[in-house]
This record gives structure tokens, C-alpha cells and sequence, in this order.
């Protein structure tokens, strides 16, 4: 049993204050736990914004329903350390609320990005945390994102100072309309964007179902 060891403490107005929040940024609600894919997925949301977590047992209208499958604790492990890249540490916290209600909150923190989540098919996709949703992230956010890790400092050229001043006149942008205004090809302004966006210059905001490069 994954729970047996798992200790259960008083936590009414605790997980009531929780819920309370809604779902947000960091706090997803989950009435049963049964695809590790999906749980991967917002565990890499979470891992790769601001950490997150998510509560077992509350229905998505907040109901304290209660954990009903014992595997359920089993299943975000496995999620976190299988079908997560690199593998993530959750750390477990079971609440009573009731005799017979327990509520169990599983909390990621924040890792630097990419953490990759697998699909059922065994491909490797970042997801990125927007509002209350699990985006898979820009291909371009996530090249930003290992480029950053390198460490290198950006220098400065004639092409990304140019984009710079496109973006301020035009607030934002995709790369077909950057390549156009630059003169180059879209593979030459996909570079520019990922380099500006890991100095921090640019960053991406998702609306109305897709990214768009912007001012940071």
C-alpha cells in the first residue's frame, strides 16, 4: 500500500483555504488519479514555471470528495520519476478532513526548465503553466530554455537590436512577421528569437491558442 507509510494529519480549514484559491498558476485539483501522461504533464507545467500542486481528492468544482484509490500516490510517483526528464521529487502530504475524507497534497517545486513530460506514444514534450492549463511549450521557448542553461552571455548584434526595435514598435510578433520585417528566412529569425528570449529580452505569451513573441 503506497499510503501505509504515509502520515494523516488534521487539515480541514488547511485544504478548505486551498481549495478556496480555485485552480490557478500553481494548483491543480484532481478528483482520481488514473493516466500517468497527464499527471506528468502538470508536473512539468508546475516544475518548469513556479513550482506547483496538486490536490487528490477535490473535484473541479472543489468538493472535498476524498482520495478513493489507494494507488493514487503510486501512480504521481511513477509519473514524476518515469515519465518526467529529468525526474522530479513530490513531496506528499496526507489530510483528514473527516473520519472518512482524506485529502492528499502533492507539491513539486520549481526546477530549471526544461522538464519534459512523456506522452503515451513515448515522445518527449515541455509544458509550460498558463492560468489554470498544461501548454506544451513553444518549441522555440524550449530551445531558449537549454540555451540558458549554458550559461553564455548574449552579444549583441545588428540583427537582434533590429529585432528589438521591431518588437517595440509592433508589441508583438510571430517569426513569419519578424523574417519578413528582418529580411530574412524563418529559420534565421527563429535563432534570433531563441537567443533573445534566453537573455530574457523577449519572452512568449500564449492568447488565443497561441504564442506570440513579445517584450519581456
Amino acid at each position: 500500500n503506497p499510503m501505509k507509510d504515509l502520515p494523516c494529519r488534521p487539515g480541514a480549514r488547511r485544504v478548505r483555504a486551498m481549495v478556496a484559491e480555485g485552480e490557478h498558476l500553481c494548483q491543480d485539483f484532481k478528483y482520481a488519479i488514473s493516466d500517468p501522461c497527464k499527471i506528468a504533464r502538470s508536473l512539468s507545467a508546475f516544475a518548469n514555471h513556479a513550482g506547483g500542486r496538486l490536490l487528490i481528492g477535490v473535484k473541479d468544482n472543489g468538493d472535498l470528495a476524498g482520495v478513493r484509490n489507494e494507488e493514487d500516490v503510486y501512480i504521481v510517483e511513477q509519473a514524476a520519476q518515469a515519465y518526467c526528464r529529468p525526474p522530479l521529487s513530490v513531496d506528499f502530504q496526507a489530510y483528514s478532513i473527516d473520519a472518512s475524507t482524506r485529502i492528499i497534497v502533492a507539491t513539486v517545486e520549481a526546477c530549471t526548465p526544461p522538464v519534459e513530460a512523456r506522452d503515451a506514444s513515448g515522445r518527449w514534450h515541455p509544458y509550460y503553466r498558463v492560468a489554470d492549463e498544461n501548454i506544451a511549450a513553444h518549441p522555440l521557448l524550449a530551445a531558449a530554455w537549454r540555451l540558458r542553461t549554458n550559461n553564455d552571455a548574449l552579444i549583441l548584434s545588428d540583427r537582434h537590436t533590429r529585432a528589438m526595435g521591431i518588437l517595440a514598435d509592433e508589441n508583438s510578433a510571430d517569426i513569419r512577421d519578424l523574417a519578413l520585417t528582418l529580411g530574412t528566412d524563418s529559420r534565421m529569425a527563429a535563432e534570433i528569437v531563441t537567443e533573445l528570449v534566453a537573455a530574457g529580452a523577449l519572452s512568449f505569451r500564449y492568447s488565443g491558442g497561441c504564442f506570440r513573441i513579445v517584450k519581456s
